[in-house]
């Protein structure tokens, strides 16, 4: 979570996360027009003109989209949704436990001992 989402504030954490000359997919927002400038290649999809993923090299699979990330976002609505009235400090606590889950792979019971082994180890 960001106190203000600009260039100065995202890009510290970019560069702490990404490989410098990774090839990062965005939407159009404004807020990663410095991409290639900070070393990054950078492809965009316009959702705002209906393109959510791109062709770019003919064979018919549109290689160029954010649709992960918008699933996972989506995912992480979904699961949050029973949970109404979260707090703002509690928030990262949820967001930790849905990534663990979701990284994990695993539900019901084959979640218990993933989430025992990490509590243990």
């Amino acid at each position: 979570m960001l106190s203000n989402v600009q260039q100065a504030t995202i890009r510290p954490i970019i560069q702490a996360s990404v490989a410098a000359g990774a090839l990062i997919h965005t939407d159009e927002y404004d807020i990663y027009a410095r991409l290639e400038t900070w070393g990054y290649a950078h492809k965009t999809v316009c959702h705002a003109h209906g393109e959510y993923a791109r062709d770019e090299d003919g064979d018919g699979f549109g290689e160029v989209h954010v649709n992960t990330i918008e699933g996972l976002w989506s995912l992480l609505r979904s699961w949050l949704r029973p949970h109404r009235g979260i707090s703002q400090g509690k928030l990262p606590l949820y967001l930790a436990f849905f990534q663990f889950v979701h990284n994990a792979r695993r539900r019901g019971k084959a979640l218990l001992g993933t989430l025992v082994g990490a509590i243990v180890t």
